[in-house]
C-alpha cells in the first residue's frame, strides 16, 4: 500500500501528458535493475518495442543508438523495454552493439503502466501485445509527451527534437 503522500500511478488509460510518470524496476541486460528514481534530475527516454531481433524493434534499437550521444548531450537517458528475458535483451543489445540499456519486463506490470500492452490484431486476429510506445519524462518526474503506435521511420529524430525542447 502507497503512503497517502504519494497518489497511485495512473491507469494507463490515465497516463497523460503533465501526469508523474508511474515508478518501475526492472532487471535490465548485463543483470543490473533500473528504477524510475535512477534518473531524477535528467531527462528519460523510454521505448517500448514489441520483441528484441525482429526487423522494425531493431531498425528502432539502432536509430536511439546513432542518436545516443545527441541524447546524453541534451541530458537525456534513452532506455528500451520488451517482454523479452534478460538474455534474450542481452544477446539483442550484443548482437547489434547497441549503446542503451535494455530492461526485461516480462510480468508486463510496466507496460501496462505506461499504456504499451494492449489489443493488437493482425491478419484480422485479436490478441494482447507490446504496442509500440515511447514516453518523454522530465527531470522532475513528469511525462512530457506520448508517442502511441509509433511508425519507426524518423520517430528517434522527432523524439531527440522534443528531448532538445525541454
Amino acid at each position: 500500500m502507497r503512503p497517502a503522500a504519494s497518489p497511485p500511478a495512473p491507469h494507463a488509460s490515465e497516463l497523460a501528458e503533465g501526469s508523474r510518470a508511474p515508478p518501475f524496476t526492472l532487471p535490465r541486460d548485463g543483470g543490473a535493475r533500473v528504477s524510475l528514481a535512477d534518473f531524477v534530475g535528467g531527462k528519460l527516454v523510454i521505448f517500448f518495442y514489441p520483441r528484441a531481433n525482429t526487423p522494425g524493434c531493431t531498425r528502432e534499437a539502432m536509430d536511439f543508438t546513432r542518436l545516443s550521444k545527441e541524447f546524453a548531450a541534451c541530458g537525456t537517458t534513452v532506455l528500451g523495454v520488451s517482454a523479452d528475458p534478460v538474455k534474450t535483451q542481452e544477446s539483442f543489445r550484443t548482437k547489434h552493439k547497441l549503446a542503451i540499456p535494455l530492461m526485461s519486463d516480462e510480468t508486463h506490470a510496466m507496460l501496462e503502466a505506461y499504456g504499451a500492452w494492449g489489443e493488437k490484431s493482425m491478419y484480422g486476429k485479436a490478441f494482447l501485445g507490446i504496442i509500440r510506445t515511447t514516453v518523454l519524462v522530465t527531470a522532475d518526474g513528469r511525462i512530457a509527451r506520448i508517442w502511441r503506435r509509433v511508425k519507426v521511420d524518423g520517430h528517434a529524430e522527432e523524439v531527440l527534437a522534443a528531448a532538445r525542447g525541454l
